[in-house]
């Protein structure tokens, strides 16, 4: 006996419209994820919101303004966002703490930093004996000074002498002054200081053998990680969906930059994303020896504290997404 296509269609239309809803509910899965500054640094959060590449993966992402590093851990733990942006350093010392994070990618895995000195210094000779200017002592700003320094071939202290200055304002008082001959500064923002004569001596992203520091992570709960793995696996999808536009569409890319830090100076602009560009990583695993070297500071004054790689991290959403070939899509190849 034959079934009429009515009754089929009268059958199958009850999971037809299922799973039609289905697909809403996924699209419209909502998150929060905390971001620490509007520098270009943290613009790949930014790019994927904007070119709807969280969309494309089912997700309405809520971006949220964290400033603090403490605030957004507990954030974190508390479940209100559900992902964070910090260095390796900062979730080495929250999980120190009791914290149960796991890094799961890091598009940034240097100090993004430049070396500015006042204009009348051309050369590593010429910086010899003068002092660099940094926030703190242990601070991001003291290792780049460090590493900047050496990247010049002269010897941190001993040919360049590093003075802890204080805060933004303070820094460019004391090189204004000439208390001090330069200072490390995020790429570009120098461009938005006035009536400062200065030149850029050495850059993070011009190195040929880069100090390696997780500084651009995303980091999630282990509980959010075992229990909504599928979405963390979108979010890393679409963060590296927003990095290849990032390194690829130059003028959208700025114009999103001014956007979400409220800068329209063409030289910042320019200057940031050059550098920026350079330092996003095409795969963003987390270089061991690098995290090892925070993990190790972190641990520092901690008698009986134990920390390992292993702890910290989980690579196996973005190396599973390498082994697929999700990666090598992206990028065209």
């Amino acid at each position: 006996m034959g079934i009429s296509r009515g009754f089929l269609l009268f059958c199958t239309l009850p999971f037809l419209l299922h799973a039609g809803s289905w697909d809403e509910a996924r699209a419209q899965e909502k998150i929060k994820i905390s971001y620490s500054s509007a520098d270009t640094t943290n613009a790949l959060y930014f790019v994927a919101q904007e070119q709807n590449f969280y969309k494309r993966h089912g997700l309405e992402v809520e971006l949220v303004f964290v400033p603090s590093t403490i605030t957004s851990v507990s954030s974190l733990l508390s479940g209100d966002v559900k992902f964070t942006n910090a260095t390796g350093g900062a979730i080495a010392s929250a999980v120190i703490g009791g914290a149960n994070l796991a890094i799961i990618a890091c598009h940034i895995n240097t100090l993004p930093y430049e070396l500015v000195v006042h204009e009348s210094i051309k050369s590593a000779e010429n910086l010899k004996g003068k002092s660099i200017g940094i926030s703190r002592v242990g601070s991001a700003s003291d290792m780049a000074a460090h590493f900047l320094v050496r990247g010049l071939g002269l010897e941190p202290v001993k040919d360049v002498p590093i003075t802890d200055v204080g805060d933004a304002a303070k820094m460019a008082a004391a090189f204004r002054t000439g208390k001090i001959a330069g200072f490390p500064s995020p790429p570009g923002i120098i461009n938005l200081a006035k009536d400062m004569p200065y030149r850029i001596l050495i850059s993070a992203a011009n190195f040929q053998k880069r100090f390696d520091f997780p500084y651009a992570c995303v980091n999630t709960t282990r509980t959010f990680l075992a229990g909504q793995r599928d979405t963390v696996k979108r979010v890393a999808m679409a963060l590296i969906e927003a990095t290849q536009f990032f390194k690829t569409r130059r003028e959208e890319s700025k114009k999103i930059i001014a956007k979400y830090s409220k800068q329209n100076n063409e030289a910042y602009l320019e200057s940031s994303y050059s550098a920026v560009a350079k330092l996003y990583e095409r795969v963003p695993l987390v270089p061991r020896s690098g995290l090892e070297f925070q993990i190790k500071e972190a641990l520092a004054g901690k008698p009986g504290a134990r920390l390992r790689f292993e702890d910290l991290v989980d690579e196996n959403v973005v190396r599973e997404l390498e082994k697929n070939g999700f990666i090598d899509r992206v990028y065209g190849q």
